[in-house]
């Protein structure tokens, strides 16, 4: 089978296209046709390894998973004796940041791993692009225990997490205000944000409002620039480690502070999450965005462009065409 394999860290060119042997299913597991896949700050993050700390999950001098591509979705090729939600010929969908595999004509994965049936209505691109971004903004909105009526900042509205936190937060009833850039404003606002502030044209830490919480969903604010706009029990988080680490150490000492605080929770990946995003495209509440799409041949350009930090929502791989 065809796959995109990666044999060193570094930039998008570590990258190269090669047939690699088809694996079969062990008992507990399903043997996936990839039709599309993503390409996401989560695979460009494992590839180049500037966090240092992302090699000891991926290898400390070389990547042990060769082939990347958290997000998948596909029709089902085989099942290992022991499976019993799953059959061949289904569709299904998922996300996978331990084994990835995404990025390959043929993907094994387990029965018990974060993926379900395909949303009827989903194409194979808009499943692909369902769960990575969302994944994030959903495991950040429960840490924050967001409740219905409280009043929310997405920083950074426009990327894939972004987006999904945008429709998410409008799901579970807060009031989001959402920061982006011109370009992106009606966008934004069919997401169902109830504000949008144009940081083009607007410094967003001016407004008179006051949050229950920050979410920057892209890294590129602070805590510190953020704070003021916090209520007083507020709660800032952030999908980077900030400046010299200081969302880590500071989430740890603002915990004790009984005030304002930064959080920096680690991401679950839970199977009952993909069931949930699925009936949420099929009920019309959430809808991932994609930007654009590219065939696995050119899977360094998609990288580049995914890198460039000009993306709108999803990068989208398209492994089979439809």
């Amino acid at each position: 089978m065809k796959a995109a394999v990666y044999e060193k860290y570094g930039p998008p060119e570590v990258v190269f296209i090669r047939e690699v042997q088809k694996t079969a299913p062990e008992d507990n597991e399903i043997l996936l046709k990839v039709y599309s896949s993503t390409v996401n700050r989560t695979d460009a993050g494992f590839r180049s390894a500037v966090y240092v700390i992302s090699r000891f999950f991926s290898g400390l001098f070389h990547p042990k998973r060769q082939i990347l591509g958290s997000d998948f979705a596909g029709v089902i090729e085989a099942v290992g004796k022991n499976v019993r939600s799953f059959q061949a010929g289904e569709k299904i969908f998922g996300f996978s940041d331990q084994k990835f595999g995404g990025h390959a004509e043929f993907m094994t994965i387990a029965e018990d791993d974060a993926i379900a049936h395909m949303p009827s209505s989903a194409s194979f691109a808009q499943a692909a692009a369902l769960p990575e971004g969302a994944h994030y903004a959903l495991s950040n909105i429960r840490a924050a225990k967001v409740k219905a009526g409280q009043d929310v900042m997405v920083y950074g509205a426009t990327g894939a997490i972004g987006s999904a936190a945008v429709q998410l937060l409008k799901h579970f009833g807060a009031k989001v205000t959402a920061v982006c850039n011109t370009k992106n404003i009606e966008l934004i606002k069919g997401l169902g944000a109830d504000e949008v502030i144009d940081y083009q044209t607007q410094d967003f830490s001016k407004t008179e409002k006051r949050f229950d919480f920050i979410f920057d969903a892209v890294g590129k604010s602070s805590f510190g620039a953020c704070k003021p706009l916090l209520k007083p029990k507020g709660i800032y988080i952030s999908t980077e480690l900030g400046k010299n680490s200081e969302n880590i150490w500071r989430s740890i000492t603002t915990s004790f502070s009984g005030g304002k605080r930064l959080m920096f929770p680690l991401p679950e990946t839970k199977k009952e999450d993909m069931v949930l995003l699925a009936t949420l495209f099929e009920q019309g509440e959430f809808k991932p965005v994609i930007d654009r799409s590219y065939s696995l041949d050119q899977i360094v350009e998609a990288y580049q462009y995914v890198e460039s930090g000009q993306k709108t929502g999803n990068v989208v791989l398209e492994i089979v065409s439809e």
